[in-house]
């Protein structure tokens, strides 16, 4: 089975699913049921499944065959990693410009430090880091900021948040930004390349090769990620919704508070701090918020799978069951049925087969 780990919508959506964290079947009474977030204590509530409801009640589907995405093609990612490593062995004695003033498309190494009120905000400092002017990589005005300055020179740029920046300490809030642009990144040639003595390139098509060699693979999964994720994010946008189901809504919470718990535990953290840590939100905001575009993508997928007679049968479902319980390393779908109810792996199944009627019938152009 494909792993559609996709950042947002899909990989929210996949990791309640597949996770088995906090769904389906009690392990000590073997009820079915499951305690939902909101509810008195000890109060629980059957699992409602998308086969069990008219989810065209919910979503009126827009275009969804044929939907134009815009993604950027391996090799152009491949020549923004050939950049990235090219840049990291610059120095000031070997790959840098220092008689000119930066420029629009420049790529600058720079030591910043942010500071809200006079004290240093957390995240906001770096020493010799690669930034590209007009990429817009960071806050408005810090780039623009930069243009115009000579390297070695320090300056202190006055900037604002976003109202709706994710770190809610800092969203909406004014800033002093301290930089000092160390030296512009200059043209790839093979002569700086031979300079920094690398084992495994000498030149331009050297360092190509390597970068090719090393990160394909990684880069045409990265591609078909973006594209998932470009046409799923179409298809959602084009759908209508009701007043979503609260009961849905609810247990998408619960799900995926017990998943936050549960990747936190690994790391010795609990769900609080890794809400915070990768939202800058707390837990229960966090769940909120997945859960509301999870139970968005868990609808549209299903009326689309509707729409075009996409259904997984109970043999095929035992299949594909058996071979992720032999990619996991569980002992059968037995093991598997013991956390999780078989209609959850169903619907998951089905929305990968969603995803893929969509990719391929997409229309999709390469930047």
């Amino acid at each position: 089975m494909k792993k559609k780990l996709i950042l947002g919508l899909c990989a929210a959506f996949l990791c309640v699913c597949l996770a088995g964290c906090g769904s389906g079947k009690d392990n000590e009474s073997g009820t079915g049921t499951e305690s939902l977030q909101g509810g008195n204590a000890g109060e629980t509530t059957p699992r409602v499944n998308l086969n069990e409801m008219t989810v065209t009640d919910y979503v009126t589907l827009g275009e969804y065959k044929g939907v134009a995405v815009t993604v950027a093609s391996v090799e152009t990612q491949l020549e923004d990693l050939v950049w990235q490593e090219y840049c990291s062995h610059t120095a000031m004695d070997n790959g840098s410009v220092t008689d000119r003033a930066v420029e629009n498309g420049d790529t600058v190494n720079i030591d910043y430090v942010g500071k809200k009120d006079g004290v240093a905000f957390d995240g906001g400092a770096a020493s010799g880091a690669f930034l590209t002017i007009g990429s817009h990589t960071f806050i408005s005005g810090f780039e623009e900021g930069l243009v115009g300055v000579m390297p070695q020179e320090t300056v202190d740029l006055n900037l604002t948040f976003p109202e709706n920046y994710g770190n809610a300490e800092l969203a909406g809030a004014q800033v002093v930004f301290t930089v000092t642009i160390n030296y512009i990144v200059a043209e790839m040639t093979d002569e700086i390349i031979a300079g920094f003595g690398a084992e495994d390139y000498s030149s331009a098509e050297q360092l190509r090769e390597y970068v090719r060699d090393n990160h394909y693979e990684e880069l045409q999964e990265n591609h078909d990620s973006n594209l998932e994720y470009a046409v799923l994010q179409t298809v959602l946008e084009n759908c209508i919704f009701e007043e979503l189901p609260e009961v849905l809504l609810k247990q998408y919470r619960q799900d995926m508070v017990n998943s936050m718990e549960a990747a936190a535990s690994m790391y010795g953290l609990d769900g609080e701090t890794l809400a915070n840590y990768l939202y800058g939100m707390s837990l229960e905001d966090t769940a909120n918020i997945l859960a509301e575009m999870s139970v968005r993508q868990a609808l549209a997928f299903w009326a689309i799978a509707d729409a075009e007679g996409l259904g997984i049968s109970d043999d095929a479902l035992q299949t594909r069951m058996e071979q992720y319980a032999e990619e996991v390393g569980a002992q059968g779908v037995e093991e598997l049925l013991q956390e999780t109810d078989k209609e959850v792996y169903r619907e998951a199944f089905l929305s990968e087969d969603v995803i893929d009627f969509l990719v391929e019938n997409a229309v999709v152009t390469e930047s």
